[in-house]
């Protein structure tokens, strides 16, 4: 029996980004067992190419989706869509060849905030109607399914938050009680604007005239690293905080392993696998309520949450979890219930697999 195909559109699976690791689970989980599951590289990551190649890639690579999708005879099209200018122009080329093709469309949002493409009303015209294109909308989080409802109605809209093995991350075993000492912090991910790095470093540096010296190892590579390299020698902290480059695989579990405190204080989010990882680990989170995040934690039980761009807060945050070692074993315990329960890869891939589904005029086991 043939199981139906879905390419699965996405950069490099060597690239280090949100979407690239959302792929990759995607690829390796149960969703493959009634799904011939087949990656169709986009975007420039991974690939060290030319200006000049990079051009001719961008006009080509439709034409290179509409050869893969009737060369595979694929039933579905997956789009994975970080809602940024450039990625946006860039898959609605994709979702009309894939229309043009006879495949049905599923457009996934990753991050980006929908109010950037609302604000001129020709212009969100344009927008509703490409969304209209595709045959079903999957967002990450709760409030987002109620807006993009109301922003293209009619339209299929699911709610399908991330999900990942927790496995690898339950090999360490923490204590009952947290270890005496200072907190070991830790962020995971891209180095760029917007993720509250800067704020990071100046709670430590607050912290510090108060007399505690918690650590934080910052994990990751991206544009803003020779900014926060210089504002860390500037706040005096080479003794607090230190960089250990990119983080993947047992490198990435072992850094999560030794943490005390996931930092993660970002101006905007879909759904971290970061958050997800870390808690799997029982780091326990302090982030800003962003994106999906307040559909995964709740304030007090599972991390803390702190208001965007406010450095105190999340001093304060830090000192009230030093304080309290016993809360912060028992999140910790809270944390790694919480993803074992709602977001396992099982999860993850049943709910596609309702999505993929309902896309199809014939359910996938009766498929060839």
């Amino acid at each position: 029996m043939t199981r139906p195909v879905a390419l699965v559109l996405g950069p490099s699976l060597g690239a280090i980004s949100g979407v690239t690791t959302h792929v990759n689970t995607l690829l390796c989980s149960p969703l493959g067992r009634a799904y011939r599951l087949i990656h169709f590289q986009v975007g420039s990551e991974g690939r060290g190419e030319s200006a000049l190649g990079k051009l001719g890639r961008v006009v080509t690579s439709p034409f290179a989706l509409a050869v893969a999708i009737l060369r595979h005879d694929a039933s579905i099209v997956h789009v994975n869509n970080s809602l940024n200018a450039k990625a946006w122009w860039r898959d609605l080329a994709y979702l009309i060849v894939a229309k043009l093709c006879g495949a049905r469309v599923l457009l996934q949002k990753h991050g980006g905030d929908l109010r950037q493409f609302t604000t001129n009303p020709g212009f969100a015209f344009l927008v509703r109607r490409a969304f209209g294109l595709a045959d079903s909308l999957v967002v990450l989080s709760q409030d987002e399914l109620k807006a993009y409802q109301a922003f293209v109605p009619g339209q299929h809209v699911a709610a399908v938050p991330n999900g990942i093995d927790p496995a690898p991350y339950l090999k360490y075993r923490r204590a009952p009680a947290a270890r005496p000492g200072p907190l070991n912090l830790l962020y995971i991910g891209r180095l760029a604007s917007g993720k509250g790095l800067s704020e990071c470093l100046d709670a430590l540096a607050a912290l510090r005239t108060e007399g505690l010296s918690p650590r934080l190892v910052i994990a990751g590579s991206g544009p803003e690293e020779p900014r926060l390299r210089t504002r860390v020698r500037e706040l005096g902290l080479g003794k607090q905080a230190s960089f250990a480059g990119a983080a993947w695989g047992e490198h990435k579990t072992r850094l999560l392993g030794e943490a005390d405190v996931l930092l993660l204080p970002s101006y905007s989010e879909g759904l971290p696998y970061a958050l997800l990882e870390g808690m799997a680990a029982g780091v326990v989170p302090i982030v800003t309520p962003v994106g999906a995040i307040p559909d995964v934690l709740t304030h007090g039980v599972h991390g803390l949450f702190v208001p965007i761009k406010d450095s105190a807060s999340i001093a304060q945050a830090i000192r009230s979890l030093e304080a309290n070692r016993a809360g912060l074993a028992h999140m910790s315990q809270a944390c790694r219930c919480r993803i074992s329960s709602a977001y396992s890869l099982e999860r993850l891939a049943d709910d596609f697999s309702a999505v993929y589904s309902a896309l199809l005029p014939w359910p996938a086991s009766q498929a060839g």
